[in-house]
C-alpha cells in the first residue's frame, strides 16, 4: 500500500493568538514544528472574517519547505488572494460566517456554475485545486466533470459516530468513505480526507487504500497542549503508518 501524507492544519494556533491579540502563539512557528515532526504539508484556512489565519500568515507559510494547502471559500476575494500568494494547492470549502468550523462538504453539484470558472482560473495559474466534499459516488462524478484533480472527503460524520460509540453508524460512514474513494480514484481523482480525525479514529480511515493524504488540525493542536506539537504530530504520523502496514 502506498504511503499516506499528513497535512497539518495550524488554524487553531492562530485562534489562540487572536483570542488575546498580539503575536503569540505564532502559527508559522507551529507549522515549522509540525514539519520537523514529519508533516508533509501545512493547511491553513483564510476565512472571510479572518477569525484565525490572517493574510500575513499565508505569506509567511508560503516560505516553508513543504507545500501549503490554502483552504478557502470560492469567492472572488479568495481567488484573488490565491492568485497573489500562489499556494501549492487551494482547497475550496463551504463557509458560513456563523459556523464554528466547516460544516459538511461543498455542494459541487448545485454550485457547478459558480465553481467551474473559479476552478479554471486557479488551475490556469498552476494552483492545484481540491474540493472538500461529502463521500458520495455522484459527488466524485461531479468533481471529475469540474476538472478538479483532487477531492478531500469530509470525515466529520464518521468521526461523530466514533465519538458517540455508534458502531453501526461508524461502519456505515466508513463504507461511504471507502466506496467514494475507490470510485473517485477510478475516475483519476487524487483522494484526500479530513475533518474531526483523532488518534482514536484515524486508523480505519488511514487504512483506506485509495487515500493519498489526510489533513488534520484541531485534534493535533488540542493534544499539543499536553504533549507538545512535535510529539502530537509524531504520534499521529505513527498511527497513520501503522494503519498502512
Amino acid at each position: 500500500m502506498s504511503s499516506l501524507r499528513l497535512g497539518v492544519n495550524i488554524d487553531h494556533v492562530a485562534t489562540v493568538r487572536n483570542a488575546r491579540g498580539g503575536l503569540l502563539p505564532d502559527p508559522v512557528r507551529a507549522a515549522q514544528e509540525a514539519v520537523a515532526a514529519g508533516a508533509d504539508g501545512i493547511t491553513a484556512h483564510l476565512r472571510e472574517d479572518r477569525r484565525h489565519i490572517r493574510d500575513a500568515d499565508i505569506a509567511s507559510l508560503k516560505a516553508l519547505p513543504v507545500p501549503l494547502n490554502l483552504e478557502m471559500a470560492a469567492t472572488d476575494e479568495m481567488v484573488g488572494i490565491a492568485l497573489h500568494t500562489r499556494p501549492h494547492a487551494a482547497c475550496l470549502v463551504p463557509e458560513k460566517r456563523e459556523e464554528r468550523t466547516t460544516e459538511g462538504g461543498l455542494d459541487i453539484i448545485g454550485g457547478r456554475d459558480h465553481l467551474a470558472p473559479r476552478i479554471a482560473t486557479l488551475t490556469e495559474a498552476g494552483i492545484r485545486v481540491s474540493l472538500f466534499v461529502e463521500p458520495d459516488e455522484a459527488v466524485m462524478e461531479a468533481a471529475h466533470a469540474l476538472k478538479a484533480p483532487v477531492v478531500e472527503l469530509h470525515t466529520g460524520s464518521y468521526c461523530e459516530a466514533a465519538v458517540a460509540g455508534d458502531a453501526e453508524r461508524v461502519a456505515h460512514e466508513l463504507d461511504r468513505i471507502v466506496r467514494a474513494a475507490a470510485h473517485g480514484a477510478g475516475l483519476g481523482l487524487e483522494i484526500h480526507a479530513g475533518h474531526g480525525l483523532t488518534l482514536d479514529s484515524v486508523g480505519p480511515v488511514a487504512a483506506v487504500p485509495h487515500l493519498r493524504e489526510l489533513n488534520i488540525g484541531h485534534a493535533l493542536i488540542a493534544e499539543a497542549i499536553f504533549v507538545g506539537l512535535r510529539q502530537a504530530v509524531h504520534d499521529m504520523r505513527a498511527a497513520m503508518d501503522r494503519a498502512r502496514r
